[in-house]
């Protein structure tokens, strides 16, 4: 029972309600939270993380939007201050494309490697094959 009263209360803790203007202004807040990692949990988006620091950026993308800051400005105050690494979808630019083909190489270099390990026991496999068919005469003779 405990642990169904401190699950709830962290959930609760999750909860930030804030004073939107409207409606539309919050599913615009919502929409830009989960555009953005936090840099504490890192696959987290800033919707989802409990972290201090995504708490803070909340509210700090909460009090510029109440300034009338538009959401490519908001995105570019916080890349000025935590990279590329706070868009969930960065751009690709020199500095990223890591991140966007590094999947795709370490995929690519593991398939060469299955090949290449197919390939030589392929090879040592045949070698084998030639040298236990061959015929042997020792004299024993029955």
């Amino acid at each position: 029972m405990a642990l169904l009263v401190c699950a709830s209360f962290a959930h609760a803790q999750a909860i930030e309600p804030m004073p939107f203007v409207s409606h539309a202004q919050e599913l615009r807040f919502q929409h830009l939270t989960h555009q953005l990692r936090c840099p504490m949990c890192q696959n987290e988006t800033l919707a989802d993380s409990n972290a201090p620091i995504a708490r803070d950026l909340r509210n700090q993308i909460f009090q510029m939007m109440q300034q009338g800051k538009s959401d490519d400005e908001i995105k570019q105050y916080l890349v000025a201050r935590y990279s590329d690494f706070v868009l969930y979808d960065p751009p690709l630019t020199s500095g990223t494309w890591l991140l966007w083909f590094g999947p795709l190489l370490i995929l690519l270099g593991g398939a060469g490697v299955v090949v290449t390990a197919i390939r030589k026991r392929q090879r040592s496999g045949s070698a084998g094959a030639l040298t236990d068919n061959t015929p042997t005469d020792n004299g024993d003779d029955w």
